[in-house]
């Protein structure tokens, strides 16, 4: 199983996906996927089996992925004060993987029924949610 985690920016939310992942989940196949080389670097130091960076990589990976998991920003085109290009959006959005997204406010994005919680309580419930996937996918 192929999990993708994808992030920008400076990479924290995908680095601490990937840490958690890797403890939870030791042997899972985890892609960093970055739209610049500092998110990529930062989930390749947490633990991801691989990284590749930039629009490119996100449409190959996305298509490729059992599992995409970052911020909820990666759906949307101009996301990440324009890291997210519509590209991008529209191949993770488009991919046959089961997606799960941090909601962050930055992103302009209201989720109906979600309540706000913590990133640390975000990051909780995604990982518990990619282990059950992982698990159920044996």
């Amino acid at each position: 199983m192929r999990i993708v985690v994808i992030d920008g920016q400076g990479g924290g939310i995908g680095r601490m996906l990937v840490e958690q992942l890797r403890t939870a989940l030791p042997d899972a196949f985890l892609i960093g996927v970055g739209t610049n080389s500092a998110a990529t670097s930062a989930m390749l130091k947490a633990g991801a089996n691989a990284g590749a960076t930039g629009e490119n990589a996100v449409i190959y990976n996305s298509n490729r992925a059992d599992i995409i998991a970052g911020p909820a920003g990666i759906l949307l085109a101009n996301a990440m004060f324009g890291e997210i290009s519509p590209g991008m959006a529209h191949a993770v959005s488009d991919s046959p993987a089961t997606k799960v997204l941090i909601p962050i406010q930055k992103c302009h994005l209201q989720m109906a029924g979600v309540t706000e919680l913590p990133l640390a309580g975000y990051l909780e419930d995604a990982v518990a949610r990619i282990c059950q996937l992982y698990k159920s996918s044996d």
